[in-house]
């Protein structure tokens, strides 16, 4: 199976934008198409909160005709337009699909940030994880998020083997990113925010690229778009993740980056794996 998540920073701008951002979003989508995934997870779509419309829906038709697609949008009493996740896979495979409520701080749960497929042998979520916030102000309800979602994979995994993608807005070692030494108090690569992740993994789950990988050094998914020279330098910061079942681990066969050229932010994240 074949499985491609990526956060897009907005779904909406790239089926029905003009500017050469989305021009440059679009042909990451054609490719990723091309890669011929079973299913892609998009976090950050923006979508309004009642989902893609009809333009957004015939862009997705065009671009993935072999696919059908689920979501979830942010509504109040969350902001608008913001967050947002979804899902395209293969027609044909037909999961159970849920919208789950973890018991987060308001307004998280409202912000759609979960989104999961059930299949008869295993689940496939995907989570666009709060962010920390400037000053690290969100510090304290991110953490209480990790750990309700922690408790959520965990119920999951209880049942059935569980796929988890997504943007986890954590560097977990040092590793991780390029600056280490500059970041410690920034957002993503706090004590609290490292100590979160490792609890997650220590619940039963297995960071896949590592699995593969190693402690190979210089390989990210998310270069900052404000810093000109990011991509171009490779001063990045890994913080998207496949993570799958401990059970599942000496099934995956592949689990990479997925090259996006000069355009900066993050890039999707590839997952092989025989189920």
């Amino acid at each position: 199976m074949r499985l491609i998540s990526w956060n897009i920073d907005s779904l909406n701008a790239a089926l029905t934008g003009t500017s050469p951002r989305a021009e440059m979003t679009r042909g990451v989508l054609k490719n990723l198409h091309d890669l011929d995934p079973d299913v892609l997870a998009l976090q950050e779509t923006k979508l309004p909160a009642s989902g893609p419309s009809k333009k957004h829906q015939a862009a997705l038709a065009d671009l993935f005709p072999e696919y059908d697609f689920v979501w979830r949008s942010s509504m109040e009493p969350a902001r608008k337009g913001y967050a947002g996740t979804m899902f395209l896979y293969k027609k044909g495979l037909d999961p159970v699909v849920t919208r789950p409520e973890i018991g987060a701080p308001e307004p998280m749960d409202f912000e759609g940030r979960i989104l999961t497929l059930e299949f008869p042998d295993f689940y496939v979520t995907q989570v666009y994880t709060p962010n920390a916030g400037n000053g690290l102000v969100r510090l304290g309800d991110r953490q209480e998020w990790d750990k309700c979602y922690r408790a959520y994979l965990e119920e999951l995994d209880k049942k059935k083997p569980v796929l988890a993608s997504g943007d986890f807005n954590a560097a977990y070692q040092e590793i991780d990113l390029k600056h280490p030494e500059n970041n410690h108090h920034s957002a993503g690569f706090t004590d609290e925010e490292r100590a979160g992740f490792g609890q997650l993994l220590a619940a039963g789950f297995t960071d896949t690229f590592r699995q593969i990988h190693g402690q190979v050094e210089g390989v990210y998914s998310w270069w900052a778009q404000r810093v000109r020279t990011a991509k171009a330098n490779n001063s990045g910061w890994r913080i998207d993740y496949w993570l799958v079942s401990n059970r599942l681990a000496d099934q995956v066969e592949k689990s990479e980056m997925i090259e996006t050229g000069e355009r900066a932010d993050h890039c999707p994240i590839l997952l092989e794996i025989k189920l």
